[in-house]
């Protein structure tokens, strides 16, 4: 029997009914909740504003330095925060050649990684906004800002 497999024995209750049991080789794993936000429409009451801050860089510990410090002002100014959430990382590889003539055929290859996160901060106001774009982030960090 394998690991994902489960045993599965009938056992006598007092009632005179089977229940069953499970046996203990699968690993147990816990289900994480998502929350899904989508914003209302504008006719249907309460409208939710959602400010959607996409943070590129090329080195991820300037990336996340930076997503804390995003953070940490919108904490300060009491609003709701979805993520971080990591995207995936793009990668471009370039490969060129070492010599022109003789060793044609050894080639060098380059790589740039960019790494993501996706920010999603909930009904921000005044102040929260004001404080984003005062903020003075490193070299190297870009900063896409949509109000959906």
């Amino acid at each position: 029997m394998t690991t994902t497999e489960t045993k599965i024995k009938k056992v006598p209750t007092k009632n005179g009914t089977s229940a069953k049991k499970t046996g203990d080789k699968v690993p147990k794993t816990k289900a994480i909740k998502i929350p899904k936000i989508s914003p209302k429409k504008e006719g249907g009451g309460d409208s939710k504003v959602i400010l959607r801050i996409r943070v590129r860089a090329y080195e991820s510990k300037i990336l996340d330095s930076s997503v804390k410090q995003i953070m940490d002002t919108a904490v300060r100014h009491d609003a709701m925060i979805v993520g971080p959430v990591p995207l995936p990382t793009e990668i471009k590889k370039y490969t060129v050649n070492r010599s022109p003539f003789i060793y044609k055929n050894t080639r060098e290859q380059f790589e740039i990684r960019v790494h993501k996160r996706l920010i999603d901060i909930i009904n921000p106001n005044g102040k929260t906004i004001e404080a984003l774009t005062n903020l003075s982030l490193p070299s190297g960090v870009d900063i896409d800002v949509k109000m959906l």
